[in-house]
């Protein structure tokens, strides 16, 4: 039992050192003042969407109210069937700078979401491509902001502030930027690690790649130098592929925060949570069933076990476990809160850390069922293989 405390413990320590790291180098959108027109290039606001009446109106009216003097909005509707063609219909009716596209029927190899993007890049105009969800809402200063970013790297990817709002969301949710900063050191994303050896660089370097689909922009040529997505058109998590492209091509990509300028909600009810967690989950770790189950029980150890050691200390009156379980879970506590307190989360979920791991754990199980069954995942009406 010691021993899974200590494991626990150093874990810990380990996570805290690059979470210290992040808070350096994890940089939101900086403020800027943007000059006349004709010294600002053309953006083009990409918006991929297919049934998402219940957003998208949010999404392209925010989009529409930019502090910047030259760009363009172009959101694609995906053969949606639940009425957000009639809802941009009715927009691109009244918005001159709105450009309504009726999306092709996809094809056979592609994967939905990438052959959305594929067609608003075809149709865009602007030296910048921004690609945004129609779960997204931006600040009038947003677009300015990713501009000023992307003056000396070849692309940037924004991770949003997420509004959560169910007990489920509060749990699940955070979880996803609680790995983000407390195992992938941001800087690295940007920059070659020093420490790597140069023989190792070319294959080594696309591992520290990391993007958030929810907002990433791309300065033109180096969108069509990567052949764009169509270089990803069968990958279920396109954002990271495309950031992984960019690496091995020896271009750059930036990793930002959106608090303040950014937002979204993923995911609005449990089920969309589940099934849209469901599809990336298990690709995320290149369906690795070793790596993935081996991660499943560190997790375990490190986030689950220290609540049951501490009640058990208590039970057979133990020091060693109590103070040893005391400060796994202090060390959880403060990583959780530091981050709750950054996007602007409650802090009760803090104390609850262990439930979404839970939770991951559950869907963990699902994901493998999937996998060695066969059965395909559908989303938005498809299945995605």
């Amino acid at each position: 039992m010691m021993i899974l405390l200590y494991i626990s413990v150093g874990f810990l320590i380990y996570t805290s050192f690059i979470l210290g790291m992040n808070l350096i180098d994890f940089k939101g959108l900086k403020n800027t003042i943007v000059p006349d027109s004709s010294e600002k290039p053309k953006v083009s606001i990409c918006i991929p969407a297919r049934n998402e009446a219940s957003v998208i109106e949010r999404c392209v009216t925010s989009a529409l109210k930019q502090n910047y003097p030259n760009f363009e909005v172009l959101v694609l509707d995906d053969q949606s069937t639940d009425g957000t063609g009639e809802i941009l219909a009715k927009l691109s009716g009244i918005i001159n700078n709105l450009i309504h596209i009726n999306g092709k029927e996809k094809p056979n190899e592609w994967l939905g979401k990438p052959w959305a993007c594929h067609q608003l890049s075809e149709a865009a105009s602007g030296e910048i491509l921004v690609f945004i969800d129609a779960d997204v809402w931006l600040d009038e200063d947003a677009i300015p902001k990713a501009v000023k970013e992307l003056s000396d790297v070849d692309a940037i990817t924004v991770w949003p502030e997420q509004t959560v709002e169910s007990f489920w969301e509060k749990q699940v949710i955070p979880m996803i930027y609680f790995a983000l900063y407390t195992l992938l050191p941001a800087r690295y994303v940007e920059q070659i690690p020093k420490w790597l050896p140069s023989f190792l660089r070319k294959r080594f370097v696309p591992k520290f790649a990391a993007a958030c689909g929810q907002f990433i922009a791309f300065n033109k040529n180096a969108y069509s130098e990567i052949n764009g997505h169509e270089s990803v058109k069968d990958q279920i998590i396109e954002d990271v592929e495309l950031a992984k492209i960019i690496k091995s091509n020896g271009l750059t990509i930036k990793m930002l925060h959106g608090v303040g300028s950014v937002y979204c909600r993923m995911y609005s009810s449990d089920s969309e949570l589940w099934n849209g967690l469901r599809k990336n989950f298990f690709v995320g770790f290149g369906k690795n069933t070793v790596l993935f189950v081996l991660m499943s029980i560190l997790h375990l150890i490190v986030f689950v076990a220290p609540v049951f050691t501490f009640i058990y200390g208590f039970q057979v009156n133990s020091v060693e476990l109590l103070v040893w379980s005391s400060i796994s879970l202090i060390m959880i506590f403060s990583q959780r809160a530091i981050l709750n307190f950054i996007f602007r989360w409650d802090i009760y979920s803090s104390f609850t850390h262990a439930i979404g791991v839970l939770w991951f754990q559950a869907l963990g199980v699902q994901c493998l069922k999937d996998h060695f069954t066969g059965k395909s995942v559908r989303w938005k009406g498809r299945n995605l293989g």
